[in-house]
């Protein structure tokens, strides 16, 4: 679980980010900040700033809020160690891989599906709610982000690869090709 890190309103984004990295994530879910080139920030923005500017004036309550998301994001997170003892234990759980179909060529995990449109919706409309999802990508990040958008419709058993297949090559399966 990652420790506590002081920020203000007058840290800059870029150092908001380094001590809560799911605040990008959290600030976009919650107050449309951050996801395009019209709602965006730079790096050296101060937060009180950046709220300023979407009419967000509740800094304190932000700060609470990103805090909050960064403990959800750490219990979203399986290390590959332990994903390993989950697919070896056979209890069923879906792998759904979120890279691009020339990084899975070079790299994936025995039994992981590449994610699709077409599966997307599969998995939307058929597949139950609690269904055990464990998403993966290169280094864990894109992972994140998808295990969030399906917790957002509705699904209550999804986590993601932490460190993506680049831990899962580096703890688990040491012949795995890297990128």
């Amino acid at each position: 679980m990652a420790e506590t890190k002081t920020i203000s309103g007058q840290s800059t984004m870029a150092e908001v980010l380094e001590a809560y990295p799911s605040a990008k994530r959290a600030l976009f879910q919650r107050y449309h900040i951050g996801g395009c080139s019209s709602c965006g920030f730079s790096p050296e923005d101060s937060l009180t700033d950046v709220l300023a500017n979407h009419n967000v004036m509740d800094v304190d309550g932000t700060i609470e809020y990103i805090k909050e998301s960064q403990k959800v994001d750490d219990r979203m997170k399986i290390t590959p160690t332990e994903l390993d003892g989950i697919i070896k234990g056979g209890n069923g759980v879906k792998l759904l891989d979120v890279r691009e179909p020339w990084e899975y060529d070079i790299a994936h995990i025995e039994g992981a599906q590449l994610l699709s449109r077409d599966l997307v919706q599969e998995v939307m409309q058929t597949w139950p709610k609690d269904t055990q999802i464990v998403f993966t990508c290169h280094r864990g990040m894109r992972s994140m982000d998808a295990a969030s958008y399906f917790i957002g419709h509705g699904f209550s058993n999804v986590r993601s690869l932490e460190g993506g297949v680049d831990g899962w090559a580096a703890e688990v399966d040491k012949e795995m090709a890297r990128y």
